[in-house]
């Protein structure tokens, strides 16, 4: 199991999202679902899948957070018609940010959101394959612009095999403020990030709509990321936590998804109702509402 998987949000579109995305590359699949009862949006749907071998999450939880640009998953094309195909399919019914065109860093390159929100940054170029076809790109706007990189030290001070791989930063006359970060890359838990900055007026921050799944195989692990990353209490519930970026993860135990998978449904409910009580989870205390005492 990856150590950190993007997670999305929607309102009732999880599962068709996660259809429809699967659809437009090779490798991709659902590979579960499970219904959370009695949530606090009501029955929550859970949907795991995979695009191009890698792992993502959605939940349809209700309308509480909207997706926006703020972070976008950015896709290394494998060729002409590939990002062709995959732009008009993502287009089709969403709002385009930067047009489908040539620019000084691509053959082929445009940004998007797609009909559910979801913000996606296509680029192709002949002969550059990528290690990690998709990568999650955070844009630091308003208050955060400029802390792209403090926020990235940050990180991979925290994770384990992490670095920073490449920061690039304005030069005066670029069109944003010199020495903001234009374009950055870096490594959490063998997972690839990128970074930027906007110091132009955006009306959108980070949200809980896409956060990040850290998933954990001890109480110490749990406590460790708790303590290293939450920086807002008000936003502590059910083992999401918020950073001082503004940014959402979730500090999970890895035994979870057992749990919420193998039982039967009286067994989910206990396990549920067990962590909806819970702002930072117990892993001993879910253990005994599964029934592993």
């Amino acid at each position: 199991m990856k150590k950190i998987i993007p997670h999305i949000w929607f309102d009732t579109q999880a599962q068709e999202a996660a259809t429809f995305y699967t659809s437009l590359f090779p490798d991709s699949k659902i590979t579960n679902g499970v219904t959370i009862p009695d949530s606090p949006s009501g029955n929550a749907r859970m949907v795991t899948f995979e695009l191009a071998g890698q792992p993502f999450m959605a939940i349809s939880a209700g309308p509480y957070f909207k997706l926006n640009p703020s972070i976008s998953l950015f896709v290394n094309c494998d060729s002409q018609a590939e990002i062709d195909a995959v732009w008009n399919k993502l287009s089709d019914g969403g709002k385009i940010l930067m047009p489908y065109d040539t620019y000084p860093w691509a053959q082929k390159y445009g940004w998007l959101q797609d009909k559910y929100g979801l913000s996606w940054q296509l680029s192709f170029n002949e002969g550059q394959p990528a290690e990690q076809k998709i990568t999650p790109l955070l844009m630091f706007t308003n208050n955060g612009a400029g802390k792209a990189k403090e926020a990235m030290e940050m990180y991979t001070n925290i994770f384990h095999d992490s670095n920073i791989d490449m920061v690039m930063p304005y030069e005066k006359g670029e069109g944003d403020t010199e020495g903001f970060i234009k374009h950055a890359r870096f490594t959490l838990e063998g997972m690839n990030f990128m970074a930027m900055d906007s110091s132009a007026a955006h009306d959108f921050n980070f949200n809980e709509a896409v956060s990040f799944v850290v998933n954990c195989d001890t109480q110490e692990e749990i406590d460790y990321y708790w303590g290293t990353l939450s920086a807002v209490p008000a936003s502590e519930q059910c083992g999401w936590l918020k950073d001082q970026y503004g940014i959402s993860w979730q500090i999970v135990p890895t035994a979870l998804a057992t749990m919420m998978t193998t039982g039967d449904p009286e067994t989910t409910a206990r396990v549920t109702q067990a962590f909806l009580k819970m702002k930072k989870f117990d892993i001993k205390a879910l253990e005994e509402a599964y029934g592993n005492k």
